[in-house]
């Protein structure tokens, strides 16, 4: 029996270590990639949490009612928008928005009414105050958007948006696969 080592072998990995190598480098470019993916997001957060803050600053509300009046905007119906609908669009509890509503109901800013098919659903709508003051700074936020979005073919734009819509998802899945997990 040969003590010589069987130099086919020295020096030279294995398939399977090939792939180990190979799925490690992978999980380590999607890693960094995720990391990265991570801090454009939050930067991207932060800018456009700037630009609310500012409209919000421009109609005299807060960065939150803001929010909410433009999610009333974005859900126009002839009757109003619940507020359930409006909560869970902006992912907050809707006691946080029928509180914040009473207040822009206060400024002139909302209508509130009650449904018709359900006493217990509350809905909101924009007054005629709050639809000619978004008005005025459509012109701006449109001119704005323009040179913010200036890279993106409206075709493209809408695949970006189905993206993060499925990634956001995705996350929200992977936050509560760690609740379970803790």
């Amino acid at each position: 029996m040969s003590m010589r080592p069987n130099r086919s072998r020295i020096g030279r990995p294995t398939s399977s270590n090939r792939s180990d190598k190979h799925d490690d480098a992978k999980s380590e470019h999607l890693d960094e990639g995720a990391r990265r993916l991570t801090w454009a997001i939050a930067a991207v957060s932060s800018r456009l949490q700037d630009l609310n803050q500012f409209w919000a600053e421009t109609l005299g509300v807060s960065g939150p009612q803001w929010m909410i009046l433009m999610a009333v905007d974005h859900f126009k119906t002839a009757s109003g928008a619940p507020v359930r609908e409006i909560a869970t669009k902006l992912e907050v509890d809707p006691s946080f928005v029928a509180s914040q509503s009473k207040l822009l109901e206060k400024a002139g800013f909302l209508d509130r009414s009650t449904s018709k098919e359900d006493s217990r659903v509350v809905l909101l709508s924009l007054t005629a105050l709050a639809q000619t003051k978004i008005l005025v700074l459509e012109n701006r936020r449109s001119t704005l958007n323009q040179f913010v979005y200036e890279d993106l073919s409206p075709r493209e734009l809408d695949d970006f948006v189905s993206k993060l819509t499925s990634l956001s998802k995705r996350l929200e899945k992977a936050s509560l696969r760690l609740e379970l997990e803790a």
